[in-house]
């Protein structure tokens, strides 16, 4: 199956360390990530989820569940979850999907055959309260990811839910932002009372309008 960003994420109901979930339900009005593993007691699947633990109240501050899978059983996940709490100094207590049919990592396109006949990549996934997707990352099995760089797209991605501006290159939360080109540089004034610089007419600079 192939997904786009917009689309709305397939539900599924699964098995996971955390119990029986309904995707869709388990999301509710949350924002959710949604990212899977090549196989349990991997060393950089290790260092993920334990990196994701230790972020927890930064998750939760924007109000985004988040959701590991690998196509390992539930026993194996939860043997290695204990192994992640002990050498990441942290307490794994999101959901880890117990996908040994593959039913969701063929739902989200996680398996690339060149990669691996059998294992998932590391997809990821960023899904908002009206369940459509966000964003999507790849990376091959070989790279962990920066998981300060999916808090700082989620960032983004909120901000710009609410007003109508992007963000720049290598943007993070606090800095300047653009002005959406649908919004006109007359219009702009009066809707960023913070001000507009204009240095190009199709360029335009206001501060973040959610500061203070």
């Amino acid at each position: 199956m192939s997904l786009h960003l917009g689309d709305i994420a397939p539900n599924f109901k699964t098995i996971t360390t955390e119990g029986e979930i309904d995707f869709h339900e388990y999301l509710g009005n949350s924002w959710g990530v949604l990212f899977s593993h090549p196989a349990d007691y991997t060393p950089v699947c290790t260092t993920e989820l334990g990196k994701t633990a230790l972020l927890k109240q930064e998750f939760e501050k924007r109000n985004v569940k988040v959701l590991a899978l690998s196509v390992d059983p539930l026993d194996k996940h939860l043997d290695w979850r204990n192994d992640i709490n002990q050498t990441q100094h942290c307490t794994v207590d999101f959901p880890i999907i117990a996908d040994e049919n593959r039913e969701v990592a063929n739902l989200y396109d996680m398996i690339h055959p060149k990669a691996s006949e059998t294992f998932t990549v590391r997809s990821l996934f960023v899904i908002g309260p009206d369940k459509k997707i966000k964003l999507m990352i790849t990376y091959p099995a070989s790279t962990g990811r920066n998981f300060y760089e999916v808090l700082r797209v989620i960032d983004s991605l909120q901000l710009t839910a609410n007003y109508s501006v992007a963000t720049p290159a290598d943007w993070k939360s606090g800095d300047d932002v653009i002005v959406a080109l649908s919004v006109n540089t007359e219009e702009a004034i009066k809707k960023f009372p913070k001000g507009v610089n204009v240095v190009k007419p199709y360029l335009r600079f206001t501060p973040q309008p959610d500061t203070v």
